[in-house]
C-alpha cells in the first residue's frame, strides 16, 4: 500500500500534539505533551499514545529514551511547523482549488474581512512577489 501525500502530514488531532511538541522544550515527554494538549482538548492517554504513534510513523517526530528511566521517551520535531504548514497549504489548494493558487487566494480575498492595514500588507507582499518574478 502506497502512502499518499496527505498521509505524511498531521491530521487535525495530530496537529494538537505537534503544536505541543513544537512549543515545548527540546525532548518533551508524553505526559508533558498530554498536559499541554488537555488545556484545549479533553484527550485521553490512550488517544494521545495512538496519535503519537501515528506522527512517529509519519516521520514528523523522533524520540530519545531517557537515560535514567527507559520507560520515558523524549519527543522532538523532525519537521518544522513552517514545513508542515507549507505542505498543508499546498494540499488544500490542490484538493479544493484544483491546484490554482491564484483561485485560492482570490477566493480568500473576496470573502475575508480585511482592515486597511491588512490590505496594505497584502499589497506589499504582492509587489515583492512581482519583483521576484521579473
Amino acid at each position: 500500500m502506497s502512502v499518499g501525500k496527505d498521509d505524511k502530514m498531521p491530521t487535525e488531532r495530530e496537529w494538537l500534539l505537534m503544536e505541543a511538541i513544537w512549543d515545548g522544550e527540546e525532548g518533551i515527554t508524553s505526559s508533558e505533551i498530554l498536559k499541554k494538549v488537555q488545556e484545549s482538548d479533553d484527550m485521553s492517554d490512550q488517544t494521545e499514545r495512538v496519535l503519537l504513534h501515528h506522527i512517529l510513523r509519519k516521520g514528523l517526530v523522533g524520540y530519545t529514551v531517557d537515560e535514567h528511566d527507559s520507560r520515558v521517551f523524549h519527543y522532538y520535531p523532525k519537521k518544522t511547523r513552517e514545513e508542515c504548514l507549507k505542505q498543508k497549504q499546498k494540499d488544500f489548494v490542490e484538493t479544493y482549488y484544483r491546484g490554482s493558487q491564484s483561485g485560492a487566494a482570490a477566493s480568500f480575498l473576496q470573502t475575508a474581512e480585511l482592515s486597511d492595514k491588512e490590505i496594505k500588507e497584502l499589497e506589499k507582499i504582492l509587489r515583492q512577489r512581482k519583483k521576484k518574478n521579473v
